[in-house]
């Protein structure tokens, strides 16, 4: 062969990227790891090669050979050095997850980057965020469903333009393909193998405030007594990183906040919890307690050159704990003994990307060394931790809260996170932005983050950055209040955005919104539980009620709540409600007084058959025992009816020993109305058990 045609022939190699490697010199290995799972290696060698695991909850053993009915097979090759799998689907397949992503529902056509990214005002045409899912739920055209993991820590590439595609950096890496009758069945069996979040205090389920900050003392003070004067439902006040003395973690700006102690001691006597935030990055300050204990056990990442990597974030000079080693993360955790004993109640890890100023990348260099134990994989580069770094943060805060306080659930949010981390930690969308297009997109963005296997998960309601106008802001409130987690927040100089701040009308909508979620509390924490239990998100897309109407696949301005509760949005100013509908009598409901005329809130709808429980109007989720609980019923065309309700202390673990108590109710409308029979299905719960008040979902429009 000439010169001149191995040069063509170099030219049209390089030229092409999907061009696959030859062939392996080895078989693919198969292997079972459960009923409807399977995993793939590239070949023997890949396999004897292989790390550890950073998402499963544990290595899964081989349990045999798939069955021959097994059809879905990954094709393995190398992209310009890299790994890349490809998959190839059904025509008229849709796709879903990929995690924490902007943009619609339905991923087809899309291409993400799994690299946690420090994504200030992000937009729809983001590639990273700030969290990393290799994961992908594909739903064919007759509704079975299928996932698949890209078992890889390292920066991953989804392309979802043709088919599923993953190609990542790093070693030759896994793949787990499971099966199931409905995509349900799908994201329960993600939930066996990447484990489910436990079960948060109630009280994480109510409303919460929060700005880039509130200072001083007096300030927090006023934002406390504004809610409780105006009678808007809340349950919980953050403090942001201006509470913390030259912005040094685990410390207190006595200045602005003289008596810390007694300030939370108030807001507790008003029935509001506290949360403050934890970053990672430790300022160098010999004399600062942190700082010098983590140098008495050499707790920081290190450069390629050995010494420990210093980057610039808010304190100056910043080190940074190692969490891929046991020992720091339970030095991590054991700091927040002390700093919990001033009466905060959870904690919020942010900036853990990590995220670091003063580089182009902003975050830490990709050979920078991790000293990991063993069983994460042992001594490598920041390319292959990065991605968890935020995950084994709020790893070692949960257990650091749990450890200092053993009677009370730790509640931790994390910005940064991990397919898999929300075994330790609840998370949001980010520093949003106010738009109408942030607006829609976090209805798609906590669904596919529920579908893949977060179920506490919302925006910053209102928007982070920009102002956005009163309009918009109740448009939000109205939707963030019916999410998972919800939260206002906002950045520093930016226009107050508390449910008052844009004037009479607004704080009217906002009031409604909140007190819709109260009345929902019994629910919402009844899907928490489930969650907790099976993996199911609480917010679901539409295409949950039927999998195989191709109507409600790309629906992303309605969603579900559970399996009882339509919510209808209008995400635009001047659009309409969504009138997509699955099949079924859904019945418009109202749950407060004023609620179903006002145009800025979402339109509910409750399932044909459904029994929902809902609670009284409260500012505060412990206000008062639930002694009776009102269930609203939609009869089927039998006139029966179905709901559960679950019940519990709200905190602590009895429930882990029978201490808690799953009513499931059935209402008949016969010929002298509707008749109740409640009975214990799980449980022993020796608490209150509440007095029903059925109503009929038709009569709920007249309230």
């Amino acid at each position: 062969m000439s010169r001149t045609v191995r040069l063509l022939v170099l030219i049209l190699l390089l030229c092409a990227p999907w061009t696959p490697a030859l062939a392996q010199s080895e078989a693919v290995v198969e292997e079972m790891i459960g009923p409807d799972a399977v995993r793939f290696f590239a070949s023997a060698t890949a396999k004897e090669r292989a790390r550890p695991s950073l998402c499963l909850v544990e290595q899964p053993e081989a349990l045999g050979s798939p069955p021959p009915s097994w059809t879905l097979r990954p094709e393995f090759a190398r992209i310009q050095g890299r790994p890349s799998v490809t998959l190839m689907v059904p025509e008229g397949t849709d796709l879903y997850g990929t995690g924490e992503v902007p943009g619609p529902l339905r991923r087809n056509g899309t291409r993400t980057v799994a690299w946690n990214t420090d994504a200030y005002a992000w937009g729809a045409g983001s590639l990273s965020l700030y969290q990393s899912h290799p994961w992908v739920l594909g739903v064919r055209p007759d509704g079975t469903s299928f996932g698949v993991i890209a078992d890889t820590p390292q920066r991953c590439l989804i392309d979802l333009r043709q088919g599923i595609r993953f190609e990542a950096s790093g070693p030759e890496f896994p793949v787990i393909i499971m099966e199931g009758p409905d995509p349900q069945s799908v994201v329960r069996t993600l939930a066996r193998l990447t484990g489910t979040m436990p079960l948060p205090p109630r009280w994480a389920l109510g409303y919460h405030q929060c700005r880039y900050s509130y200072t001083p003392d007096d300030r927090v003070r006023e934002i406390a007594r504004e809610f409780r004067d105006r009678d808007i439902p809340c349950d919980v006040i953050w403090f942001d990183i201006d509470y913390m003395d030259g912005f040094r973690c685990f410390t207190v700006n006595t200045w602005d906040f003289p008596d810390m102690r007694g300030l939370i001691g108030e807001l507790d006597d008003q029935g509001f919890q506290t949360v403050a935030i934890i970053d990672p990055g430790i300022k160098v300050d010999p004399g600062y307690h942190v700082y010098d204990t983590g140098q008495a056990i050499d707790a920081w990442v290190r450069t390629a050159a050995g010494r420990p990597y210093v980057g610039d974030v808010w304190p100056g000079d910043c080190v940074f704990p190692d969490f891929t080693r046991q020992d720091v993360r339970a030095w991590w955790g054991g700091l927040y003994a002390q700093f919990l004993d001033l009466g905060f109640d959870g904690v919020w890890n942010d900036m853990n990307e990590p995220a670091v100023f003063n580089t182009d990348a902003k975050t830490m260099p990709l050979d920078n060394v991790h000293r990991a134990d063993a069983d994460l994989g042992g001594l490598d580069t920041h390319a292959r931790y990065h991605n968890v770094y935020g995950m084994l943060m709020a790893r070692g805060t949960w257990e650091g809260c749990l450890k200092a306080r053993p009677r009370r659930r730790p509640f931790v949010l994390t910005r940064a996170n991990h397919l898999g981390g929300q075994r330790w930690a609840a998370t949001w969308t980010g520093d949003n932005v106010a738009t109408w297009q942030h607006l829609d997109m976090s209805i798609s963005g906590v669904l596919n983050l529920g579908l893949s296997g977060q179920p506490l998960a919302g925006p910053d309601i209102g928007g982070f950055a920009g102002a956005g106008d009163g309009r918009m802001f109740a448009r939000w409130m109205g939707v963030g209040a019916l999410l998972p987690f919800s939260r206002g927040h906002t950045g520093k100089g930016n226009v107050d955005k508390e449910p008052w701040a844009f004037g009479p009308e607004v704080e009217a909508t906002c009031r409604l919104a909140l007190q819709r979620r109260y009345r929902l509390l019994p629910y919402l924490y009844t899907l928490m539980r489930e969650a907790s239990e099976t993996g199911l998100p609480l917010v679901r897309p539409l295409f949950f009620a039927d999998p195989a109407d191709p109507r409600l696949r790309d629906q992303d301005d309605a969603f579900l709540l559970g399996d009882d509760l339509l919510v209808a949005c209008r995400t635009k100013p001047d659009g309409p409600f969504p009138d997509v509908f699955p099949a079924g009598n859904w019945v418009r409901i109202g749950l407060v007084d004023g609620d179903l005329d006002d145009p800025d809130l979402p339109a509910l709808y409750l399932r044909e058959g459904a029994v929902l429980p809902l609670g009284p109007v409260v500012e505060f989720s412990g206000e008062r025992d639930l002694t009776e609980v009102e269930l609203l019923v939609n009869p089927d065309d039998r006139g029966t009816a179905e709901g559960v309700l679950y019940l519990d202390e709200g905190d602590g673990f009895g429930y882990r020993t029978g201490e808690f108590g799953l009513l499931r109710y059935r209402a008949v409308l016969g010929a002298g109305g509707l008749e109740i029979e409640a009975r214990m299905k799980e449980g022993a719960w020796s608490g209150i058990v509440p007095e029903v008040i059925p109503v009929m979902a038709e009569e709920s429009m007249t309230r």
